[in-house]
């Protein structure tokens, strides 16, 4: 298939807040043609996403029912045995995931027996033939070293919101740690998921710039989560009003136009939605949803994975093998 819609780097603010701020069908349209230029738009990909240590956070990230700062009703999990994991990872690609990611409430990497275990973790699900993701915190680029040569495919560390927004959320932690964070990541060719959420308090403005950062990177990252904030009973952000979901169509047509390459997720604040509310999500241009035995996605609720593969029956879409299939060849 030619394409008409080239990757690009360069882009201004302006251009980005003048595709953002279009009418929104307009939008869904010209998001939708760009996505059946790069992907099948037949086929979503059916992530996992398994918390391997539960609460006890030092930071303090306003929307994280994980900071123990908060009194929430979230309980503290210590990091789960490796069979556990790799037994949660079996049934996940039994249930139809490509991808199966590891969270840990861990401000950032330490070089000790945890870490060793979760090397032991990701070799154990590279084998099972799973694209494996992480999600650790911060981490140094000899770190990312080690998690490549074990087999991790993906590394998620969302910026959250925009640099100008940031200081609002977190204080434990600066944007700039975010990004060095990424850039360990790149350097070591490990593929980056890097997103944000809506729903913080934060503008259009603040949205349009998020998006920015990323378009803007040397190259875009391979995975775009868009999250709707989960109002979680204890943080700072609980009394939040619910997150639109024409907001998450605009976010996620947006990214999918400015970063044609990537999976866009569709990824927390899904269980709010109808099935009617995620189609247009997918019509939108998202091509990936995460979903759990649990029913949960990290601490919050989340479609099961029966509600969700008879979603995709009704919508006539699919599950993705690999992510990379769904690319076309330029």
């Amino acid at each position: 298939m030619d394409k008409k819609t080239k990757l690009r780097n360069d882009w201004t603010k302006e251009e980005i807040e003048k595709i953002f701020n279009q009418p929104l069908l307009e939008l869904i349209y010209q998001a939708a043609t760009v996505h059946r230029e790069w992907h099948n738009p037949e086929e979503v990909q059916i992530s996992t996403l398994l918390s391997i240590k539960t609460g006890g956070c030092v930071e303090d990230c306003s929307y994280c029912g994980q900071a123990a700062r908060y009194h929430t009703n979230i309980k503290v999990q210590a990091l789960l045995p490796t069979e556990t994991v790799i037994a949660h990872a079996q049934k996940a690609k039994d249930s139809g995931s490509s991808r199966f990611c590891m969270a840990a409430a861990w401000r950032e990497v330490r070089n000790n027996r945890d870490f060793d275990r979760v090397i032991d973790m990701v070799k154990g699900v590279n084998e099972l033939g799973l694209e494996v993701c992480c999600t650790l915190g911060m981490l140094t680029e000899e770190q990312a070293i080690r998690l490549q040569e074990a087999g991790l495919y993906a590394y998620n560390h969302n910026l959250d919101t925009s640099e100008q927004y940031y200081e609002e959320i977190i204080s434990t932690r600066t944007f700039d740690n975010r990004i060095n964070t990424i850039n360990n990541v790149r350097k070591a060719g490990i593929t980056v998921c890097s997103g944000g959420i809506i729903g913080l308090g934060e503008t259009n403005g603040d949205r349009i710039s998020m998006l920015l950062t990323l378009a803007t990177m040397p190259k875009h990252p391979e995975s775009v989560p868009i999250n709707a904030l989960a109002r979680v009973a204890g943080t700072p952000l609980e009394n939040n009003p619910k997150v639109d979901t024409w907001e998450m169509v605009r976010m996620i047509a947006t990214a999918r136009i400015v970063m044609p390459s990537s999976m866009v997720r569709l990824s927390a604040g899904r269980i709010e939605m109808s099935e009617t509310e995620q189609a247009w999500c997918f019509m939108a241009g998202a091509n990936s949803i995460f979903t759990g035995e649990r029913e949960t996605l990290l601490v919050t609720p989340n479609p099961g994975v029966s509600e969700d593969m008879q979603m995709l029956n009704t919508l006539g879409l699919k599950p993705m093998r690999k992510a990379e299939e769904a690319l076309v060849n330029s």
